[in-house]
């Protein structure tokens, strides 16, 4: 029984001898080169493309949140969503009385309409139509 266990013992020792080997001496194949782009017989100058001018999206809701200091609001349309835009801080609001405004007297819960075009991360407004809230 001794010499059976001892068998075993050996076995296994002797397999993980040759696993630890065969670990060992992997052979490690080096990755081939990019292949080189063909030269160009003239590089012609071309003029850079323009990107596509982005298209204005036409919102309509209430005022929920008006900074003045860093020039942006947030409307609440009537199905609950909000949506930040951004305004030039020299930008002419129009209240739709057709009176001269400026994006301070926008109050908040004036009903909105403001159009805008997204530029990266940001939704900048082009034009912001304005009806002051009821009591205002």
């Amino acid at each position: 029984m001794k010499n059976f266990i001892s068998a075993i013992g050996t076995a296994v020792t002797m397999a993980a001898i040759f696993t630890l080997a065969s670990c060992t001496t992997q052979e490690t194949v080096a990755p081939k080169p990019a292949p080189t782009p063909a030269p160009v017989a003239k590089a012609e100058a071309k003029a850079p493309e323009k990107a596509p001018a982005a298209k204005a999206t036409k919102i309509t809701g209430d005022v929920g949140l008006l900074d003045t200091e860093k020039n942006y609001m947030i409307i609440v349309t009537k199905e609950g969503k909000l949506v930040t835009v951004d305004y030039d801080g020299k930008f002419q609001p129009t209240q739709r009385a057709f009176v001269n405004a400026k994006v301070a007297d926008i109050g908040l819960g004036s009903s909105a309409t403001v159009q805008y075009t997204k530029e990266g991360e940001k939704n900048i407004a082009s034009s912001i139509e304005f009806l002051p809230a009821k009591g205002e």
